[in-house]
């Protein structure tokens, strides 16, 4: 049996760090770096928003405003940064590989809904998704779920009665279909859709560690699990839609990583349900057609062409549906960008946001994720010539799968319709960054444990976020 079946806590033979001697103190430089980004997001962002107000932020970088305060959820906060800072890296060592992957979900979930909390139930989680432009304010308009689809493109654009709120309108019908549901089964309100989205956004955590495991191995995956446990855009998780479509995108990635590296019993089953999860995405919100870079990032890394046809197979199954049912994604997404630009997308400036969205990024992913990009950058050369010899190591296709989420990043940040909130919007991308931290040396792993609670926790207890 070997180390990594094992789980040993810190040995493995091959070398986690593959970087200069004075590698820690360029992790600190790199860190300093993306403070360095928010903190000049922040003084720029003000001069512009006090100046003119084009903005449209309180609190730039992100959309918030300044309350510090306390609440219930704030000793319960307190308590999982520090259990899972001075116990997380041991469990994560030592714990038997199932019983990881429940505990990873569970304190997730105990992270996100902590941090909820400090607003309170009602303010935290129940309120927070039947405000004016959130899904459950038009429950009622899918008495006829048929009729809704067919004229759900007539009301995008700002201007003809009835036009959908902002967050119904910014997404496919998927997305409300998916509250609509939980209603018709008797799990209505506020209540149940905040639970829904914080338990199912904790599973994400859960499906980075499959992927993380079937692709570099299980050591490197169990030295991930704090980092994805204590992920910082667990402010914006509870309670957001965006929590639950991060899920969906994350099980999309990790059931395919199954497939093409066949380590599950059936390969091709594990693949068509890849594809189908990967089609709803694509109807949940339009941003996430862009991780189809990370499934293409898994087939690279493995040389798997087996899976391809079932994923496509499942894939086309939500785009079949949804096109039969009378709802045309294309004309949607076109109306959108025409919404989009109608409100605060046409004023806010996209020469601040698209620098101003990688500080809002930074924050979400924290500084030992920025850190741990650094080093995956440094081994980006080696490990492209890993995959073209097929000959990439755990540690070169941990690397690849991070970059290809920052290219997704990328991606979404240079298309102009992502300007501000990426602190929510982009949690399906930046889940994927935060593995990169698993490259960070024992001696320093608590230590930036503690750094990514501590961003959390300051920015949700200074300031208002609205999720």
């Amino acid at each position: 049996m070997t180390t990594e079946q094992r789980g040993d806590p810190l040995r493995t033979s091959e070398p986690l760090v593959p970087d200069r001697p004075d590698g820690r103190r360029r992790d600190l430089a790199s860190a300093a770096a993306g403070a360095l980004l928010v903190a000049l997001a922040a003084a720029v962002g003000r001069v512009i928003q006090e100046g003119d107000g084009s903005l449209q932020v309180h609190w730039p970088p992100l959309l918030a405003s300044w309350d510090p305060h306390v609440g219930p959820g704030t000793p319960l906060a307190l308590g999982v940064a520090v259990a899972v800072v001075a116990y997380g890296p041991r469990l994560a060592a030592r714990l038997p590989w199932r019983a990881l992957l429940l505990t990873c979900w569970a304190g997730s979930v105990a992270w996100v809904l902590s941090l909820a909390l400090v607003e309170g139930w009602y303010r935290g989680v129940a309120r927070r998704l039947t405000t004016k432009h959130e899904y459950l304010r038009v429950i009622d308009r899918f008495d006829d779920i048929g009729a809704a689809l067919r004229g759900f493109t007539d009301h995008i654009v700002i201007g003809p009665p009835g036009n959908w709120p902002a967050h119904v309108a910014g997404h496919p019908p998927g997305a409300t279909l998916t509250f609509v549901g939980l209603d018709r089964i008797g799990l209505g309100g506020g209540a149940w859709a905040g639970t829904w989205c914080i338990v199912l956004g904790g599973s994400a955590a859960a499906a980075v560690l499959v992927a993380l495991r079937a692709l570099t191995g299980e050591h490197l995956a169990r030295r991930a699990a704090p980092f994805l446990v204590l992920a910082p855009f667990a402010v914006w998780t509870g309670t957001s839609a965006d929590g639950y479509f991060t899920a969906v995108a994350a099980w999309s990635v990790a059931l395919l990583a199954l497939a093409a590296t066949r380590t599950v019993r059936f390969p091709a089953v594990a693949a068509l349900a890849s594809g189908l999860l990967f089609g709803f995405t694509c109807y949940l919100s339009y941003g996430l057609t862009l991780i189809a870079v990370l499934p293409v990032a898994v087939l690279v890394m493995t040389r798997a062409v087996g899976p391809l046809g079932p994923f496509v197979l499942g894939a086309l199954a939500a785009p079949v549906a949804f096109t039969l049912a009378g709802f045309d994604w294309w004309e949607a997404y076109h109306l959108l960008v025409e919404r989009y630009y109608q409100g605060a997308g046409g004023v806010r400036p996209f020469s601040y946001w698209v620098w101003g969205n990688l500080a809002c990024a930074t924050l979400a992913a924290g500084l030992a994720t920025v850190a741990g990009l650094r080093r995956a950058a440094a081994s980006a050369p080696a490990a492209a010539r890993g995959l073209l010899s097929g000959t990439a190591t755990g540690v070169q296709r941990l690397a690849v799968l991070s970059l290809a989420a920052l290219l997704a990043v990328a991606v979404a940040d240079l298309s102009g319709m992502s300007k501000a909130e990426t602190e929510r919007i982009w949690q399906p991308f930046v889940l994927w960054l935060l593995p990169a931290a698993a490259l960070l040396p024992d001696v320093d792993r608590r230590v930036w444990l503690a750094a990514q609670a501590a961003v959390a926790l300051l920015v949700n207890h200074l300031l208002w976020t609205g999720w």
